[in-house]
């Protein structure tokens, strides 16, 4: 049964070219799986019936796991069995038979435009390298949505200044070419010219954003400097580096952005991940509405 996990774990890194954090969860998800299936004597994929999947569930439950995590487990035990039959290894999906587990979605809260000017505006207070550096952070991930992994993948050369952009390499190594605003440009160029010579320690080292010893600046690192810059700009929430993404997105669609423009800029790969924006720009619309209109 190991083998045929395996095999669906090389499928996904292969041909679908998922990334290894999703890799690893699906292989952590399907191993609980299989140690549930063979303490309950299944000893072949043949054998899994609707019983055991409904009774898999109750079993996640009652050791604590949230409708969310259970749900996202499911989820990868259904592409699993959803492999095998497109395989030929089972001529039935089990899971065909079990109800989708509905988990409701959590809309992203964004900042407002407001919030984002206070942010980038104290960032760019000094001029200092580390602050130099925090600045072209902030404005690039405000200017292009991307994720927190990719800012901190960023090589020197990922940045075209002369065509304003910035090639950025997502999920399952796909690039996609991201434009910059003229003041995103500028304070990337301060940042190039002054701030990163003065964090460079070794003179090698190619990574775009680098920590205070020179190295590659880290996932946390990211998230402590947004989050200081957020409170220091009196944001009355924890800024995340993902927050700049959701603010981005919806900002964008406020806008008038199309949902196609958006979700080929946050690296999407199904659009009905990006239609979650619309949704907060349109509570967004209905709240100025009902505060503007007389008669509302």
């Amino acid at each position: 049964m190991q083998t045929e996990i395996d095999g669906f774990l090389d499928f996904i890194i292969v041909e679908k070219g998922y990334s290894r954090h999703t890799h690893a969860a699906y292989r952590n998800d399907l191993a609980q799986f299989l140690d549930y299936l063979i303490g309950s004597g299944v000893v072949s994929w043949a054998s899994v019936s609707r019983r055991y999947l409904s009774d898999y569930v109750l079993y996640l439950r009652e050791r604590g796991y949230v409708h969310s995590t259970v749900a996202r487990k499911m989820a990868a035990v259904r592409s699993f069995f959803k492999f095998l039959v497109a395989d030929g290894i089972l001529l039935e999906n089990p899971t065909d038979a079990v109800e989708s587990l509905q988990v409701k979605r959590r809309l992203p809260h964004p900042l407002s435009p407001t919030e984002v000017a206070q942010l980038l505006l104290e960032a760019g207070a000094s001029h200092d390298p580390r602050s130099q550096r925090d600045s072209a952070i902030l404005e690039l991930m405000y200017a292009t949505g991307m994720r927190a992994s990719e800012v901190i993948r960023l090589r020197i050369d990922a940045i075209d200044l002369d065509e304003g952009t910035v090639r950025c390499i997502g999920k399952g190594d796909k690039e996609r070419i991201l434009p910059l605003y003229e003041r995103a440009i500028s304070i990337i160029e301060v940042y190039l010219e002054r701030g990163r010579p003065g964090l460079l320690k070794d003179g090698e080292c190619e990574t775009l954003f680098l920590n205070h010893r020179g190295k590659p600046l880290s996932r946390q690192g990211l998230y402590l400097i947004v989050k200081e810059h957020g409170a220091a700009a009196g944001i009355r929430r924890n800024v995340t580096p993902h927050m700049l993404r959701h603010s981005f997105a919806t900002h964008l669609l406020d806008g008038g952005a199309g949902l196609r423009e958006v979700q080929h800029l946050l690296g999407h790969s199904s659009i009905s991940t990006t239609q979650i924006y619309t949704e907060v720009s349109t509570r967004r619309q209905r709240a100025v509405y009902d505060r503007a209109h007389p008669r509302a």
